[in-house]
């Protein structure tokens, strides 16, 4: 045997011996390095930010009044999720956010010599639109129950609440034959309303009713009747994290 093929053995060898001996130190290595532990957070909160859409009707109506056509209403806002027990599935939420709501019936309001006057459109067609609209702010707020944990965000719920409104801006609207009234910041809607309402569900939507404590109008009336009525919202509320 030359030297040359002895030193090529030794060689061979040697890259033979280091590669079997790699993977052992690798092995260790991962073996040393320390495992965080998954983190569960114990201060989580739910539901904080939410959506919701409702069908709009009015209640406690005078004789002869209807809901014309379909009315419909938006809301969002924020709500600072605090929950009171060490589970954290009851919970209060005081929050902030706005609500539209535009309502399609039949008492129409015009501007008569600067006084303003309330008729129940009986005959449906002598106007072709008659609404009227609102926005508020809002300050709800909600007591809270669900049934959830920091790794499950498809849970029941319960919220239950109240919420007061102040009137920014509204507007209403009536068309017919014989031209359009339209009036801006009606000083006869009450500024300040408040009701009651009720979101429950599963996962991201919910169902939601709202009903006013309070009418939506001071003190007027009709020809005939007191117009004091009040508002139902009915539809479905999402809740974002």
């Amino acid at each position: 045997m030359t030297i040359v093929q002895s030193f090529s053995k030794r060689v061979v060898l040697i890259v033979v011996f280091l590669f079997s001996f790699f993977p052992i130190l690798a092995q260790e290595n991962e073996n040393s390095i320390p495992v965080a532990p998954v983190k569960i957070d114990s201060l989580y909160r739910e539901d904080q930010f939410y959506i919701g859409i409702t069908y709009n009707v009015l209640k406690n109506v005078p004789t002869g009044f209807s809901n014309d056509k379909f009315s419909a209403g938006f809301s969002a806002g924020f709500l600072r999720d605090m929950p009171v027990n060490k589970n954290r599935n009851l919970a209060i939420a005081p929050g902030l956010g706005l609500t539209f709501n535009n309502y399609s019936q039949n008492i129409g309001i015009t501007n008569t010599n600067g006084t303003l006057v309330y008729t129940v459109l009986t005959d449906p067609t002598i106007y072709s639109n008659n609404k009227f609209s609102q926005l508020f702010v809002d300050v709800p707020l909600e007591f809270r129950w669900r049934g959830s944990t920091f790794e499950n965000h498809n849970f029941f719920r319960i919220h239950g609440g109240v919420k007061l409104s102040y009137l920014l801006y509204d507007r209403s609207v009536l068309r017919s034959g014989s031209g359009d009234s339209v009036i801006v910041n009606n000083p006869d809607f009450n500024k300040l309303v408040y009701g009651a309402y009720l979101a429950a569900g599963y996962g991201g939507a919910n169902l939601y009713i709202y009903y006013g404590l309070n009418p939506i109008f001071k003190t007027v009336q009709t020809s005939n009747a007191a117009v004091d009525i009040k508002s139902l919202n009915i539809g479905l509320i999402f809740y974002i994290l």
